[in-house]
């Protein structure tokens, strides 16, 4: 017989079967006698816990127990013992007894490291429960203490077997059962750290540290206590993750290599005296797939970057497509300087890099390829470039290794194992097989789409089909344009071969430049799963990492064939909603918690991104064109990728005019902004600019009245920092500073930070805070970490600025330690630029390794604002310890990288033209000095601002202070 407790109180036969135990008195009675299975319990206890009202008589409880005893009958027996009752049954048959047992062993399990059956034996415990211990007992003493004992033991059983499931790679499954968890008990530490865990395997890293700071806020709130050491401590070890960007890895091979050790060893050997080696060859003779095989061999000093180039259409992305696949942001929020252009930002990236750069399918961009390539080698010397292309790039320098198609045996073989991939036991002639690979030139691409064909067709009515097909002056060439012949007419039969539902499928997918998820597959195409895996099986698709991708011989005459169809333009249009519903979906998650999780997504489909704009554009089909821009607006921002647009988005504005299009004010703002990063458009953007910043700022306006939000809030934020140089710059500061009531929340969080800057101008240092504290907050409240260092570093400097120098150095650490974990290189860099002047005027050593750390930092990133702000702290130093020269030499170093547009190169400016000032006035060049003060003063009021106020701001104080003021008197 079993009893359970763990819930309503049952008891049921060996079979299964219940027995019925009666009314809720005899319930309660059983669950009192069998909290603790073999003891006595007092009748007067039962009596009271049965009915708290005093009411049970002796009489009356003796009666229960005897009811009681008739009901179970001989499958466990009621005695009484003294002045009580006991039951006598096996603990074991008690649910509660065996929960206890089961859970002791899975943490003993767990503690052994035998996760695995610490998950079986807790979830056997866990299943034990059906509902709220001790339902059936009225509320008492007893009730209540054995209930929270066992809902204690319960819950740590699950977090036991949580762990177990973390061990055990479960991550993805524990995440919403671990969420629900902590929102049912926010205050219990190991459910937040398992949460924390759960997502850092998850790559929601910033996420999982949201989770942080909220256990710890409402631990301090509610208990007045901090964090345990052990929640403290995977706290820091999730800041402490390496934030070096990771370079693109080649792509996933599925199928074995065949026939080329030779040339692997070959390659790898010439790339180690030779910077620059060009894989040459005709299409499908399989230069990828060396170069694949290559990079993987090891043996190059350095790191590997894999950049496919076949779905750029011009040179203008090239190095965009180089920064994306570094991991570098292309611009961020550097939208002007010639400094700052992506090339630039690549050479300051790689100059003391050791990298191996594949460059994948060239032909197509032979002289912009050639053109970077021969900067990039000139100017960073530990770099190796290995291309792929059908004709040289021709530039000094260059080694060429011409790709052969297959030897006559190892042709045979890869037929052969394609073959057999496709057809279980599959088996042929040699000489049939090698007559047909002989007809194919040996060309690998060409012989896998054929060896796909064994799964329907004999080998024999292969060869026949192929004789035919071929019959015509193929097969005795082996020049490259006769193999080119060769290939394209593989891929037409192959083409053929395919039932019309396959090829509509095939010719649709055309539009996918950079691959497909299953589901945009399946939409785009109007296909079933079934005929994408019918297109993969005949080679026609590769699937890979989840996505379906199209080789660009194969993708080439598809796009042929669907301009053929007429539905070029209906697949197009198709592709574009698709895109367009993915950055819809996916921008407000970048603003929040899971902002990690959505980058990836987004950034997967960025070559599609660019593709459906580009069609978007030149169709025209402005509406989806405007709202493709507005919708990825936050993505390329974060991701650092705006400058990759820009050419589209000043093409786009000059199709529409100088005034915004009927209801879409704010995606026209937004493309303005997108148009005006003059790293990526110079002065042509700038013109753009200047042109439609007007219009832009009232529409945006409307956009975001204040009382209601607009769509985009991102836009925003960017639009101030935009206008920090402009004409206005205190009205894009009011119109940000407006939505501090606006119902968005990440507009309000921007407009509290913000204003903030406003406050500080007028020496409202108390004010400031507060308002950098409400943005702190609300940026904490959805998650958004790049916000959350935004503030942090803010508060530090109202800190700083009062002389507060431990809580000034705790804030900018925290704000680093966010930055640095999310790999936010140029913002690590100015944090760490802050760090230095905090320490400067107490430890100068301390400054002086911020300050080579920014710029390393800087150099890396190829960022030169804030390379430039850290060769102006180390300046500082120089001249602190008198050393004039080194301190001019920094200075203007400095003040030559220097974006004179971007808000935050304000303080840098200022600063550097003090330093130089200081300088001149140390050599007693008075004139001079009071020439360097005038400028910085000049660019402090060049903010609509009072200089004093700046200069406040900005935490500067001192003699030299006193003579840009001086200057900034006379100027007036």
């Amino acid at each position: 017989m079993q009893f359970g407790i763990l819930g309503e109180t049952r008891v049921r036969h060996g079979d299964g079967g219940e027995v019925p135990l009666g009314g809720p008195a005899r319930r309660a009675l059983l669950a009192l006698l069998l909290v603790h299975p073999g003891e006595v319990v007092p009748t007067h206890r039962l009596a009271d816990e049965m009915d708290p009202t005093g009411a049970l008589s002796a009489h009356a409880l003796q009666s229960q127990v005897s009811r009681l005893r008739s009901a179970l009958g001989a499958g466990a027996a009621i005695e009484r013992a003294g002045a009580g009752y006991r039951i006598v049954v096996d603990p074991d048959d008690v649910d509660a007894s065996r929960f206890e047992r089961l859970a002791g062993a899975g943490r003993a399990a767990l503690a052994d490291g035998d996760a695995g059956r610490a998950l079986v034996l807790l979830g056997e415990a866990l299943e034990l429960w059906r509902g709220p211990a001790l339902a059936d007992l009225p509320e008492s003493e007893t009730a209540r203490a054995a209930a929270v004992r066992w809902e204690e033991c319960r819950l740590g059983a699950l977090e036991d077997r949580i762990e177990a499931g973390l061990r055990l790679d479960g991550h993805r499954t524990l995440v919403p059962e671990l969420r629900e968890l902590v929102g049912r008990h926010p205050l219990r530490e190991r459910l937040a750290g398992l949460l924390m865990r759960a997502l850092f395997a998850e790559g929601a890293q910033a996420e999982a540290l949201v989770v942080f700071e909220e256990t710890r806020r409402r631990l301090a709130d509610e208990l007045g206590a901090d964090p345990s050491p052990e929640l403290t401590a995977l706290h820091g070890e999730l800041l402490r993750t390496d934030p070096t960007p990771s370079p693109a890895a080649p792509p996933a091979q599925l199928t074995g290599f065949v026939g080329r050790a030779n040339e692997v060893t070959e390659v790898a050997e010439l790339l180690k005296t030779a910077r620059l080696v060009t894989l040459l060859g005709p299409g499908g003779v399989g230069k990828t797939r060396l170069s694949v095989e290559v990079a993987g061999a090891g043996g190059i000093e350095g790191r590997l970057c894999f950049v496919e180039l076949a779905p750029l259409r011009d040179g203008a992305g090239l190095p965009h497509a180089l920064l994306g696949a570094l991991g570098l942001r292309g611009n961020g929020l550097q939208m002007g300087g010639d400094a700052n252009t992506p090339v630039g930002r690549l050479v300051a990236a790689l100059s003391d890099r050791a990298l191996l750069l594949v460059l994948d399918n060239c032909e197509h961009l032979v002289d912009e390829i050639a053109g970077l390539a021969a900067r990039l080698l000139t100017t960073c010397p530990r770099l190796r470039v290995l291309a792929t292309s059908r004709e040289p790039l021709g530039i000094t320098g260059e080694h060429l290794y011409p790709v052969r198609p297959l030897d006559g045996d190892a042709a045979v073989q890869l037929f052969t194992e394609r073959a057999g991939a496709v057809r279980r036991g599959f088996t042929a002639d040699p000489e049939v097989v090698r007559r047909i690979c002989a007809a194919l030139d040996d060309l690998p691409l060409a012989i896998e789409l054929a060896a796909a064909r064994s799964r329907t067709l004999d080998i024999d009515d292969l060869a026949g089909r192929l004789d035919d097909l071929l019959a015509v002056g193929a097969r005795g060439s082996r020049t490259a344009d006769a193999r080119h012949r060769t290939l394209r007419s593989v891929v037409a039969w192959s083409w053929d071969l395919l039932s019309e539902p396959e090829q509509r499928a095939a010719r649709r997918f055309t539009v996918f430049a950079g691959g497909a998820t299953a589901r945009s597959a399946l939409r785009v195409c109007g296909t079933d799963g079934e005929t994408l895996e019918a297109l993969a099986d005949k080679s026609l698709l590769e699937v890979a990492g989840g996505r379906y991708r199209m080789l660009e011989t194969i993708r080439a005459y598809g796009a042929e064939r669907l301009d053929e169809a007429g539905e070029g333009t209906a697949v197009r249009r198709a592709h574009a909603q698709r895109l367009l519903e993915l950055v819809r979906t996916a921008d407000p998650h970048l603003r929040r918690a899971e902002q990690l999780e959505w980058l990836p997504v987004v950034a997967a489909e960025h070559g599609d991104l660019l593709a459906a704009l580009r069609w978007a554009v030149e169709e025209p089909a402005v509406e989806t064109a405007f709202e493709l821009l507005a919708a990825a607006f936050t993505y390329l921002w974060v991701r650092g990728a705006s400058a990759s647009v820009a050419p589209l988005a000043i093409a786009l504005l000059a199709s529409v005019g100088e005034t915004a299009p009927d209801g879409l004010g704010e995606e026209y703002a937004t493309c303005v902004l997108l148009a005006g990063a003059a790293s990526a458009t110079g002065e042509a953007g700038r013109q753009v600019w200047l042109r439609h910043r007007a219009a832009a700022g009232e529409a945006l306006a409307a956009a975001w009245p204040g009382d209601r939000p607009g769509r985009y809030p991102v836009v925003l934020l960017l639009w101030m920092l935009r206008n920090a140089g402009g004409p206005d710059p205190q009205g894009a500061f009011a119109l940000v500073s407006s939505q501090r009531d606006c119902p968005e929340p990440w507009a309000r969080a921007a407009a509290h930070y913000v204003s903030g800057f406003g406050h500080l101008g007028q020496r409202e240092a108390a004010t400031a805070e507060d308002a950098f504290e409400q943005a702190l907050e609300g940026f904490r409240s959805l998650g958004d970490r790049w916000g959350i260092a935004l503030a942090l570093d803010a508060l530090a400097g109202v800190a700083g600025a009062r002389g507060d120098r431990t809580r000034e150095a705790a804030l900018t650490d925290e704000a680093l330690e966010l930055t640095e974990r999310l790999g936010a290189l140029e913002d690590s860099a100015d944090l760490l630029v802050n760090r230095g002047d905090h320490l400067a005027p107490d430890d100068a050593a301390g400054a002086r390794t911020a300050y080579a750390k920014a710029a390393a930092l800087a150099r890396r990133a190829g960022s030169s604002t804030y390379l430039a702000a850290a060769l102006r702290g180390l300046g500082d130093i120089a001249l602190e310890e008198g050393d004039l020269a080194e301190a001019e030499r920094l200075y203007s170093e400095a003040l030559e990288r220097i974006d004179p547009h971007w808000i935050k190169s304000l303080g840098p400016r200022v600063r550097t033209l003090i330093g130089l000032g200081r300088v001149a006035a140390a050599r007693s060049h008075h004139t001079e000095a009071r020439e360097y003060y005038r400028q910085a003063a000049e660019v402090a009021a060049a903010v609509g601002a009072r200089v004093p106020e700046v200069l406040h701001m900005l935490g500067l104080s001192g003699k030299a202070v006193e003579s840009v003021l001086g200057a900034a008197a006379a100027g007036r």
